[in-house]
Order: structure tokens, then sequence, then C-alpha cells
């Protein structure tokens, strides 16, 4: 995916036509450099072979006659299945030929390549349209409001709207999601408010999560979103575990878990996915390949033609998609999870896409990118704007409706952080509830101390938290 973010168009080829890698390879022949005999790589019909010790240098002459190295019919039951020999000694290459191809189905300028793809009606498309415009307005003015030190802490996700919103667009309100951070646009999209998403930021009484996350860690039992955690890719074997309850409960559900390219460096992702495949687990994995992991480019991650392959090497049916583009996103999610709840097995996406912003307000990307190319791909491959000239082609959206929308937004969001501002802290009390339904000896132990050093140390503590 490194390469991907080049502005060369020869690297992976856009496909319009949608199509999941299966977890068994077909036919594809290779010259072996060394041998000169073409073969197979995990194809079906390799020729097979006898095997055989050989003890002297007449080693040809220990040959049983009734053997033949050339017989295609010998085939050994294996424990996980039936493998057929060959007399060729051939490695696997550690590529493919070709790399893997991504779907697409607006270009650049937001015209339809193809006509195969989900159909999208009018009020959905605008909600789509909607929903990506409040996520750039809520990250704009969020992340201002951390410079401005009214908040501690913000993470954007621009560049990645589509990714965001046509995603979770394609799925039920049944399905259970598992983000990793930058998947605030999924939860806005089942129906949390710009007010909640304000509460949580400024940690106030009225936070689900009682002030006790950092911000934009947030979490909704309501919207079957569940909460945010910093830990890299713990929520993938949760995301299985649960996906698995479903199956078992035999609802017509599925979970889907978003996580980066970093994510599928950890342990987690590579158990997750074997567990799903052996379980066969009624969850989506969509990876967000935005090329890097922090400061960590993706060619310093792993070598494999991105995150794709990695799960047909677990027996995962996969897709690469074009990340900026929303109708390819929301195509290829509408029939994975038709494919995951119907077939009742765990599919992959990799979303390509870019991370347009820095990785947090902790973070400077300029140190570790060029401030060119993050300008050449916010100005050249944004994704609303690519999504904007579609449905206005449409005859769905006009200048005068957009310069209203998004300033309703911008109000909107505003107030929320008026009011967010004006509401009381969680008191002290809350830091210790909700875990255990009678309070144990060390956690009553633990309050009594912190309430006497705040009584001691009046000037240490913020004057806004109850005590």
């Amino acid at each position: 995916m490194a390469l991907l973010l080049s502005k060369s168009r020869k690297v992976i080829c856009l496909k319009p036509k949608i199509g999941f890698l299966s977890s068994v390879y077909h036919h594809h022949t290779f010259i072996s450099p060394n041998l000169r005999t073409p073969f197979r790589i995990l194809g079906l019909n390799q020729p097979h072979f006898a095997s055989f010790r050989f003890e002297s240098t007449k080693a040809q002459t220990q040959l049983n006659p009734m053997h033949s190295i050339h017989n295609d019919y010998q085939v050994l039951d294996f424990p996980g299945g039936e493998v057929k020999f060959t007399s060729h000694l051939n490695f696997i290459p550690e590529t493919r030929e070709e790399r893997v191809h991504c779907y697409r189905v607006l270009d650049d300028d937001g015209y339809p390549i193809t006509s195969d793809f989900a159909q999208i009606e009018k009020e959905v498309a605008l909600k789509i349209y909607i929903d990506m415009v409040t996520l750039q307005t809520m990250d704009t003015i969020f992340y201002e409001a951390q410079r401005q030190g009214r908040i501690s802490f913000y993470l954007t996700t621009v560049g990645e709207e589509a990714i965001n919103i046509a995603s979770v667009a394609a799925l039920k309100t049944d399905d259970f999601i598992f983000p990793q951070y930058r998947e605030s646009g999924v939860l806005l999209w089942r129906g949390f408010t710009i007010q909640e998403f304000a509460n949580q930021l400024f940690g106030n009484k009225n936070d689900y999560g009682k002030g006790r996350q950092m911000p934009i860690h947030y979490g909704s039992n309501k919207h079957n979103y569940i909460t945010v955690a910093s830990t890299v890719a713990t929520q993938l074997p949760h995301a299985v575990g649960a996906a698995y309850a479903l199956k078992m409960e035999a609802k017509n559900a599925c979970t889907i878990v978003y996580f980066g390219d970093g994510g599928s460096s950890t342990g987690d992702f590579h158990a997750a996915l074997n567990f799903a495949a052996v379980l066969d687990a009624p969850v989506i994995f969509f990876c967000r390949n935005n090329g890097f992991a922090i400061s960590t480019p993706v060619s310093d991650q792993f070598r494999s033609d991105g995150v794709v392959t990695k799960g047909q090497a677990y027996g995962i049916r996969s897709i690469r998609v074009d990340g900026n583009d929303a109708l390819a996103v929301f195509t290829a999610v509408h029939e994975a999870r038709k494919m995951v709840v119907t077939e009742r097995k765990p599919i992959l996406v990799e979303a390509l896409t870019y991370r347009a912003g820095h990785h947090s307000t902790s973070d400077d990307s300029t140190k570790y990118r060029p401030a060119k190319e993050i300008e050449w791909w916010r100005r050249e491959r944004d994704p609303v704007s690519r999504f904007k000239k579609w449905i206005e082609r449409e005859g769905w959206l006009n200048s005068q409706v957009e310069s209203e929308l998004r300033s309703n937004i911008r109000k909107q969001v505003l107030q929320a952080i008026q009011v967010a501002e004006k509401q009381e802290k969680p008191p002290i009390k809350d830091v210790f509830t909700d875990v255990y339904d009678v309070s144990p000896a060390n956690l009553q132990e633990q309050e009594i101390s912190i309430r006497e050093t705040i009584r001691r140390h009046p000037q240490d503590y913020p004057t806004d938290v109850p005590v």
C-alpha cells in the first residue's frame, strides 16, 4: 500500500467489478527460475509423486517398478484435507505476480465507471453526504477546541470520511460495531448526537462514561457501539467472540470490527482471523489502510501486498476497495454483509485510503511525510468532494442547499461546545462505581485516601469536580 501513496496510477489497477478473493487459490502457473519447469501455486491439479529414500548412488535401481514418479493419482489425507503430491521441488513465491486489484465505482471526478454497484436511494445518499459534512465540521471545530486548551485531546478522520459513513450505511442496526478510535462517523450515522459527542470530549456529568475515558473514546449501548479502547487491535478477538455468540443464538446479524494497517501488525489480528475462520464467525474485518501506523509507514510494517492477502492465508474471503470512494465502500460492505449473515463466514475488507490529517493532536505528521503529499491527497482525492459531485449530477443537491447545510452544522457544533463546557463534571465517587456491586475494602480505602488528599491540597485539584 505504501506505493499507492505516490501519485502514480501504475501500481494498482482500480477494478469497476466487485469480486472477493476466495479463501483458496485458483490455478496459477509459474516458472521456477531454478528448475525451469512450470508449476502451480496452491492449485488443485498439481502432479503427484511417491517419496523414496535412496541408500546409495545406485538409487534409481531401488525404485519399485510398480511405482512411477509421474503417477498423478497419489493423494494423502492429511489433517485438514487431502493433499496431492508432486515430484517437482517448488517453493511458493513470496508475492503474487500482480498486486490485488482495488474495487472502485466513482473516478476521482465523481463519474461512475460502472453501473454494477449497490443502488442507493436518494434519502440514503443525502444522509451519507450530510453525515460526512457533519464529520468534517466536527473534526475542524473540535480540533481547534483542543488547540485552545478547552479539551485535552482529539483525533480526526480527515480523508477517511467515506470509510466511516459509507461502511456503516451498508449495515443493519442490529449489527454490533467494534471500533478502533477513528470511527466517530460510524457512531454519528447510528444516531449519536453532536451534543453527546461534545459531552464525552469535555467529560461532563452527561458523558455516558462519567468522565473516566479520555476524549474520543466513545461508546453507546443504545447504538450497539462498543466503547473505544486505546490498546491497538484488542477489539478484533472481541468482535470474533461476539460474532460467534450471534451465530450460536441464530441471530440474523453480524459484527464489524475496524482497525488500521498498524493493527494488522499485532498478534491479536492474526489470532482473530484464525479464530473467525475456524469457527465460521459472522464478522466483517474492516481494515483502514491509510498508509501509516502513527509515523510508521506500511513499507516498514510488512512485505505482503497490503492486508487483503492475509485474509486468504487464513481461509477468509477478502476484497480491496478504494476507501475514498463512498459508493465502492458501500457496495463492498453491503455485499460482504449479505454473505457473512447468510453463509455465517467471515470476510476481510481492506480499504485503501490516506490519513490526510495528523494522527492526533499529539502528532505533527510533517515530520515524517511531505506536506505537499498531504495537500495533494486533500485536494485531489477528498472523498467528500467526490461523492458531492456524484449526487449533484443526480440532481439531489445544489449549491444553495450545500451552503445552508454547512452553516447550520457549524452552528450546532459551536452550540454543543458551549453547553458541554457549562455542565458540571462527574463527582469523585463515580471513579469507584460501576465495577463491583458492593465496593471491596481496598476501593473504599482508596476513596477515603483521595478525599483526604484533596482536603489537604485543594489547590492541586480542579474546582469544578464535585467532591
